[in-house]
């Protein structure tokens, strides 16, 4: 990066923890620190919702996501907006009636302290270690462009977070998440801009469409039905519904941000607001990394986005016969853009015989570069078999890197580095809450005063930004960033979606029952995430609808029989 670059970049990181410190200054009770006073307007929480959802890794796995797969991965956020309705109905009206600070407390009074207990577990669970995902994803950035050591960046990018997180609280979260998306949202914007701008020469828009479609990146609708096909419009509408509604309506780290609402109606609107940008934006993201494709169909790409593995390979006892495959990708590069120049001419034509002959040879072409790459990564992994296999995490980064002008280099990382941040900052809050509200002050010290639980918070914070970071130690290991997340969320998501589905709708069943209900369910949910090559997606569907089975079929067991009459 130039000095501009780091300007720009020490600049914003600055700012931003510098303001996120003072925003939340002088909060000294729980509710305040917590839940901002439950003052919050519907564009701030709708901000921080977005925020909290669209981590680093949304911005910087997406587009690689489509580069490597296509556009069909938008499928699974087909669900959402029907989510928002079912929970600006249903969850919000409850939660801000009966003042909770999290989720999990509405479960004790409908049922009892260990189904509240059971479902909080489950959430510290699964977002402590999905924090770890989000700190490992710009951690991840700096490594590759300082060269630093992967563990000492970890530690740094969440050291960051976790100083105004800490100081700050909910308040901090919130206002910091309004200008991080705002950075964030020019970032992408000029990301995408700057892969239309370096196409050759009368090559636009459309034509970089046409070719990412003739390669099969512009796949966003899949209306096949398959169980193992992690994206289509099936698995998308039913189990991207059961996702968001579990995502949205049980996960602290979401619904501690529509909590802070100051009436239903702010909430409401936020989530409302959501439902409908969320799909939209996503499908942008996507498309940015179908035009990147397009790009380095003009400019050749890497054989493999990573440049530590390259680096390794080249230096191996393997280096000579990776050089030899560099040679043959490149001229293999330079068919594939040739044939890409035909297909383009073929369609100014009109002429739909000659475009599908150019349609094939350009995917001949391309089969041709992937085999090439294949046979790459092969000795990658024969040099070293802890290698990851996947690029797709780099494939974003290196095009910022590489072809983006002074300054808007460090506009972007800022961006990316704000997204996690963002995220982060919202999932320790809400880790600190839970931990606080529904296991120490619920167990360990239920008579303290404020002060003394918003001191806890703060230690709270901490240990859990020292555990995510931990976690992201072992983050490289998961293969594509964007859906590591969402299969460790889905892995607990529908259990605890059919917990909080049986307190709405179910009042004749208690809470042994679910408990039971809950256990078995998860256990299920973990055999098929090991054993099966059922979609993540479907794992919220399974946990849900078995916990409301087990629920119904326990029930009867469980009821207390009356004495017989004598």
């Amino acid at each position: 990066m130039t000095s501009l670059d780091w300007i720009v970049l020490s600049a914003a990181m600055v700012f931003i923890v510098v303001y996120g410190v003072w925003k939340g200054r002088g909060q000294r009770g729980l509710e305040a620190y917590l839940l901002s006073g439950r003052s919050a307007k519907w564009y701030t929480i709708a901000l921080s919702i977005m925020a909290t959802q669209a981590s680093a890794i949304t911005f910087l796995s997406t587009p690689g996501q489509a580069y490597d797969d296509g556009m069909r991965f938008v499928q699974m956020y087909l669900g959402l907006p029907i989510a928002m309705v079912i929970l600006s109905i249903t969850a919000v009206p409850i939660f801000h009636r009966l003042k909770v600070y999290t989720a999990y407390e509405y479960l004790e009074g409908r049922f009892d302290l260990k189904t509240r207990s059971a479902a909080a577990l489950l959430f510290l669970t699964q977002r402590g270690l999905a924090a770890g995902l989000t700190i490992f994803a710009p951690a991840l950035i700096l490594s590759v462009i300082l060269g630093w050591n992967l563990t000492y960046t970890n530690v740094a990018v969440g050291v960051m977070v976790v100083i105004y997180t800490t100081l700050g609280g909910t308040k901090a979260v919130s206002w910091t998440q309004f200008h991080q998306m705002l950075v964030i949202t020019l970032g992408m914007a000029v990301a995408f801009v700057t892969a239309i701008v370096l196409l050759p020469e009368g090559v636009g828009f459309l034509d970089a469409a046409r070719l990412s479609g003739s390669l099969g990146r512009l796949n966003a609708i899949d209306f096949s039905f398959d169980p193992a096909n992690r994206y289509n419009i099936w698995s998308g509408v039913i189990g991207g519904l059961f996702l968001a509604l579990s995502y949205f309506g049980t996960d602290q780290s979401q619904v501690q941000r529509y909590l802070t609402g100051s009436s239903i109606a702010q909430s409401r609107l936020a989530l409302l607001f959501n439902g409908l940008v969320k799909v939209p934006m996503q499908f942008l993201i996507l498309l940015l990394g179908a035009m990147v494709f397009a790009f380095y169909q003009f400019s050749q790409p890497p054989v493999f986005f990573n440049p530590v593995a390259v680096e390794q390979v080249r230096e191996s006892p393997y280096g000579e016969r990776f050089d030899e495959l560099e040679e043959a990708y490149a001229r293999a590069f330079d068919h594939k853009r040739a044939e890409a120049h035909d297909l383009l001419a073929a369609y100014d034509r009109g002429d739909d015989s000659l475009i599908a002959a150019s349609r094939q040879d350009l995917l001949d072409a391309d089969a041709e570069m992937t085999q090439i790459k294949r046979r790459a990564v092969d000795l990658m992994v024969a040099n070293d078999p802890q290698v990851d296999p996947s690029d797709t995490n780099f494939v974003f980064l290196t095009f910022v890197i590489d072809y983006l002008p002074a300054g808007l280099v460090g506009l972007l990382i800022a961006a990316i580095l704000f997204a996690s941040m963002s995220s982060t900052s919202s999932e320790l809050n809400a880790l600190a809450s839970t931990t606080v509200v529904d296991v120490y002050k619920r167990w360990l010290r239920p008579d303290a005063g404020e002060q003394h639980y918003v001191v806890v918070s703060k230690l709270a914070t901490v240990f859990w930004g020292a555990y995510a970071i931990w976690f992201a130690e072992f983050a490289s290991r998961l293969g594509t960033l964007v859906e590591a997340v969402n299969i460790l969320g889905s892995i607990f998501y529908g259990t605890i979606l059919g917990i909080f589905l049986m307190a709405f709708y179910s009042r004749r069943v208690g809470g042994t029952a679910v408990f039971v209900a809950a256990i078995f369910a998860e256990l299920v949910v973990v055999w098929c995430f090991l054993a099966t090559d059922i979609s993540f997606l479907w794992y919220n569907v399974i946990g849900c609808l078995l916990v409301i089975l087990f629920s119904w079929t326990i029930h009867p067991l469980t009821r207390r029989r009356r004495p017989v009459a004598g």
